[in-house]
C-alpha cells in the first residue's frame, strides 16, 4: 500500500479516474450518432494545437516550453469539431473533412512541434500518452474540464439525447438543435483534450467509445448505458495505470487492449446467452 502515497501515483490513479469517467459520456451522444471517429479526427487537429502551444511559449520565453500546450490543444480542438459540424449541418460528408483534419492535423503537429525545438519524444508523448508525467497543474486542469464534461453531458441529456436521437423531432419541440449539435462536438473537443495525456491522441477514440460498445451489449437503456460506460472506463483507466505501476507497459496501449479484450469477452458471453435463452 506504500506505494500509494507516491504523489506521482496519486496523480495518475487521479488522472485515470477522471478521464475514464468523462469520455465515455461523450462517447455516448457519438455512438449514438454513428460518429464514433470523429475523436480521431480533431485529436489529430488538437495535436496541431499542442504544438502551436508549444511554438508560442517557446516565442514567449517561458521556462516550461509546454505551458501552452494544453490551451493551444483545447483551441485547435473546438475549432476542428465546429468545423466538421458546420460541415456535417451543410450536408457535406463529414467522413472526408475528418480524414482532411486527420493528417493536415498530424503533420502540422510534427512541423510546428519541430519548430519549436521540440523532439520525438515529446511527440510521441502526446501521440500515445504520457500519465506518468502528469504534474499537479495538470491534475487541476484535468478536473475542471472533467467536471465540466460531466456537468454538460449529465445536465443536458434529455435535449442533446432528443437531437442525437431524432433532429427533426427534436427541432419540432422547439429545442435549439443547432446549438445543441455544437455544444457536443465542443464538448468531443474538451473531452479529447482530457483524454490526450492518458491514451494520446492516437488511441483517444477508443476510450470515448469503447467503453460505450461494451455497456450496449449490456443495456439497451440510453441513460443506463452511459452511465454503465462511464463505470467501465473508470475500472479500464485505473486497472491500466495500476497494472503499469508494477509493469514496463505503456498506460494508454494498456487502457485500450483491455478495453478491446473486455469488448470481445462481453460480445462473446452475450451471444452464447442469447443462443441459450430460446432453448431453456
Amino acid at each position: 500500500m506504500s506505494i500509494l502515497t507516491e504523489p506521482l501515483v496519486q496523480r495518475m490513479l487521479l488522472v485515470g479516474l477522471l478521464v475514464g469517467m468523462a469520455a465515455p459520456i461523450v462517447g455516448t451522444y457519438l455512438v449514438q450518432r454513428r460518429m464514433a471517429l470523429l475523436g480521431d479526427g480533431v485529436g489529430h487537429v488538437a495535436l496541431a494545437g499542442v504544438a502551436a502551444g508549444w511554438l508560442a511559449g517557446s516565442a514567449a520565453g517561458f521556462a516550461q516550453r509546454d505551458a501552452l500546450a494544453v490551451p493551444g490543444a483545447v483551441i485547435f480542438a473546438i475549432a476542428g469539431a465546429v468545423v466538421i459540424e458546420r460541415m456535417r449541418s451543410k450536408g457535406e460528408a463529414a467522413d472526408v473533412v475528418m480524414a482532411i483534419l486527420f493528417y493536415g492535423g498530424i503533420a502540422t503537429g510534427v512541423l510546428l512541434i519541430g519548430m519549436a525545438g521540440g523532439s520525438n519524444a515529446n511527440l510521441l508523448g502526446y501521440l500515445f500518452g504520457s500519465i506518468s508525467t502528469v504534474t499537479w497543474t495538470d491534475v487541476w486542469i484535468t478536473t475542471g474540464l472533467a467536471l465540466a464534461i460531466v456537468a454538460i453531458g449529465l445536465g443536458l441529456k434529455s435535449a442533446l439525447f432528443a437531437v442525437t436521437h431524432d433532429q427533426e423531432f427534436a427541432r419540432s419541440t422547439g429545442l435549439p438543435v443547432g446549438a445543441l449539435n455544437l455544444v457536443v462536438a465542443v464538448l468531443a473537443a474538451v473531452t479529447i483534450t482530457v483524454a490526450m495525456r492518458v491514451v494520446g491522441v492516437l488511441l483517444v477514440s477508443a476510450l470515448m467509445i469503447l467503453p460505450v460498445a461494451i455497456a450496449q451489449h449490456l443495456t439497451r437503456s440510453f441513460s443506463r448505458t452511459m452511465y454503465l460506460a462511464m463505470g467501465i472506463g473508470a475500472v479500464l483507466t485505473l486497472a491500466g495505470v495500476s497494472i503499469t505501476l508494477t509493469q514496463n507497459l505503456q498506460p494508454g496501449a494498456l487502457i485500450v487492449v483491455l478495453g478491446v479484450v473486455a469488448y470481445v469477452a462481453t460480445t462473446a458471453v452475450t451471444g452464447l446467452l442469447r443462443r441459450w435463452r430460446p432453448a431453456s
